[in-house]
């Protein structure tokens, strides 16, 4: 498809596609063939290369990096992407001293991302205060049918009966409700009857929300117009935000406090090795959000507890932790694996045959699902050296290795009657009946296999160092997994002091996931976010939801899962947006560094107003210290001037005006008009090669 024919979604804004012709042309060529000019590089770069004249080997010479492109290069792969200020920050205290402070990070300072993560009190909750206070379709159908009881009053018992009328297949009113109810309920509320509400104090609003009865509450959110249904709740706190939200759905509570919380300590979080750490082994252990109703209540406590924690540890701690954890068993099925020698699948047998029907087979109840992945994905990698069989024993090993009433909350479980007695073997060596301790020495087992540490070291080195790391460094990493147990902070240390790290060649050489692209766009501007939604819808649009990957190895960290022609229509559309003030909830200012009172005075205009040559400088210096290519530069200063051109004359310009601070992006501007022409050339650079690449 050619590219002038290009769609470009750009919300109420579009920006069409022919006048960044410039711009996509240069992404595509650095981008969709990035691996041909790294090689070239690289080979041009090796001692054995011999020399040839003319054009066709660069003029390139490999070398370590050093000076501000060396701090960067450590910015762009231990975080997720630097901040205004983070250059300097780090060069003043020392590139070691920092990351080592990075391994260590209980010291640095939080108070900005507790801030933001005070927005969200759910997710400091344990997982059956959790299911109990924000209660799941399960146990509300489990209420409803009469098995468990609700709440008998509060805004949980309001909570509990909005659930119960929500999940009903047909909205009658029920025989309790009063006539004045159901009538009130028969028709959309007034918009007087709104606003009375919106104007009352938060906590009033909250009871009379609370007082209503099922029909009407519906009916009143229902009648809500957007800009309405944002001022229901946008002066209250937290807990009073999260009750309005509950009565309305609490598992889209759940859900939508899990993944903000995770953007939030992603953009703001200071321990910044540890968030890009926990989304590594996030991605290492993963976990589908959707796997069933109860997921997004287990995983919670999954990245809190069991992740997060142990991202800077000991992987075998985190392996152990992974494999109690009932987001684990319950995404790969151990919860529901019954050894076929065991006390409850003889049980089981008995009674199928007081039954017509089917014979069993011999392994019926065994589940090797988390057995496998846990070999071929969590330790030893798809060559590591086990066998069928193997997968078989590990299966039975851990047998009875499941979780405590699920639908509840439960944590894990140890259930001896589910237990396949007698001696396993795996991998050569002999496991005897012992129990939940089998699990345990199978794990140590496997935690401190060779074939583990080289797994390991390369999907790090993958991650950090190049798409194709080389084996000698990944052959010390691995050495250096041995020597220290797996501790993890070890490893890293050897790949941060490795020359293969720090190689000119790799410099800016990886794509960026979405989610590093989106966090450090959100970074790199400054972003203020009070609603992160936009930011975990542009990842579902860029193919990567978080909790989103549905087969069990997760997410790639190469180049080849991430470029594609559509794939830069969607980051432009949302470099373009954010710098424009079109994501509800998130603003950013990119007002120059100048003398407004100036623009009051008698001085000549072009002593004040900013050429298009000083605002590109400005805002690369802002956005990408590392500097742009001179393709990228101008095509967004083409752009930048096109933009200019086609606007009416004005008294001043509006790219130096300065927006008063309740100021909103008007979402009816006209297609290819913005508010401000800084925003526009913020958007291009955001979106360009450069900014794409770490």
């Amino acid at each position: 498809m050619p590219l002038k024919h290009l769609p470009v979604r750009f919300q109420s804004g579009a920006l069409a596609i022919e006048s960044l012709h410039g711009l996509v042309a240069a992404f595509l060529c650095f981008t969709l063939c990035l691996p041909a000019p790294v090689l070239a590089a690289q080979q041009a770069a090796s001692p054995a290369s011999p020399k040839t004249s003319g054009s066709l080997r660069p003029k390139y010479v490999s070398g370590q990096l050093q000076g501000n492109e060396r701090i960067l290069h450590a910015l762009d792969r231990f975080t997720f992407g630097p901040r205004p200020g983070d250059l300097e920050g780090v060069r003043a205290m020392g590139l070691e001293k920092w990351f080592d402070q990075q391994l260590q990070p209980k010291d640095l300072d939080e108070t900005d991302l507790n801030t933001h993560l005070a927005n969200f009190p759910a997710m400091q909750w344990n997982s059956q205060d959790l299911f109990f206070a924000l209660p799941s379709n399960p146990i509300v159908r489990q209420v409803a049918s009469g098995r468990f009881q609700a709440p008998q009053s509060g805004i949980l018992h309001a909570v509990y009966e909005n659930q119960i009328y929500r999940l009903q297949p047909r909205r009658s009113p029920s025989p309790e409700m009063s006539a004045a109810a159901a009538s009130a309920a028969q028709s959309a509320f007034d918009q007087a009857s709104i606003q009375r509400i919106l104007a009352l104090p938060p906590e009033q609003r909250v009871n009379r929300l609370q007082s209503m009865q099922p029909p009407q509450f519906e009916s009143f959110i229902k009648s809500l117009r957007p800009v309405q249904r944002q001022a229901l709740t946008a002066d209250m706190r937290p807990d009073l935000k999260e009750a309005v939200d509950a009565l309305e759905n609490p598992e889209q509570t759940v859900v939508r406090e899990l993944l903000a919380e995770r953007m939030a300590r992603d953009i703001y979080s200071n321990a910044q090795l540890q968030e890009v750490m926990t989304d590594f082994w996030l991605n290492h252990f993963s976990v589908y959000l959707n796997k069933n109703e109860q997921m997004p209540y287990y995983l919670v406590s999954y990245e809190r507890d069991v992740i997060r924690p142990n991202a800077l540890g000991n992987f075998e701690d985190l392996l152990e932790a992974v494999a109690h954890s009932p987001a684990m068993l319950l995404y790969l099925d151990n919860a529901q694996s019954i050894g076929p020698h065991s006390p409850a699948a003889r049980r089981a047998k008995m009674a199928a045959t007081r039954r017509p029907g089917p014979k069993r087979k011999a392994d019926a109840g065994l589940n090797e699902n988390y057995a496998r992945e846990l070999m071929e994905l969590h330790t030893l990698g798809v060559n590591g050296g086990y066998t069928q069989a193997d997968v078989i024993q590990v299966a039975r090993i851990l047998t009875g290795w499941t979780v405590d009433r699920p639908q509840l909350g439960g944590g894990f479980l140890f259930a001896p009657q589910r237990h396949e007695p007698g001696t396993k073997k795996v991998l050569g060596k002999k496991i005897k009946e012992n129990g939940e301790m089998e699990g345990r020495e199978l794990l140590h087992l496997l935690a401190t296999r060779p074939a583990t540490a080289q797994f390991i070291s390369r999907k790090l080195a993958v991650r950090f160092v190049s798409d194709d790391p080389p084996q000698a460094l990944v052959d010390r990493m691995a050495k250096s997994y041995l020597k220290s147990g797996g501790n993890i902070p070890t490893v890293l240390k050897t790949l941060f002091d490795s020359p293969e790290f720090w190689e000119a060649s790799d410099y800016r050489s990886k794509v960026k996931t979405p989610l590093e692209f989106v966090a450090s766009a959100a970074r790199a501007s400054n972003a203020n976010i009070d609603n992160f939604q936009p930011l975990v819808n542009a990842l579902r649009q860029m193919g990567m939801p978080l909790y989103g990957c549905i087969q069990p190895n997760g997410y790639g960290w190469t180049a080849a899962g991430w470029v594609s022609t559509g794939a830069l229509v969607d980051r432009m559309n949302f470099a373009l947006a954010l710098a424009a003030n079109r994501l509800p909830g998130i603003t950013v200012e990119w007002a120059p560094d100048l003398d407004m009172s100036s623009l009051d005075s008698d001085a000549p205009l072009q002593q004040v107003i900013p050429t298009p040559q000083s605002e590109e400088a400005r805002l690369v210096g802002l956005l990408m210290p590392g500097g742009i290519s001179a393709a990228t530069k101008s095509a967004a200063l083409e752009e930048f001037r096109a933009q200019i051109n086609r606007r009416p004359a004005l008294a001043r310009p509006v790219a130096i005006q300065q927006p008063a601070p309740s100021a909103k992006a008007s979402n009816s501007a006209p297609a290819d008009t913005y508010e401000r022409e800084d925003q526009l050339l913020a958007g291009l650079l955001l979106g360009s090669p450069e900014f794409q690449r770490r």
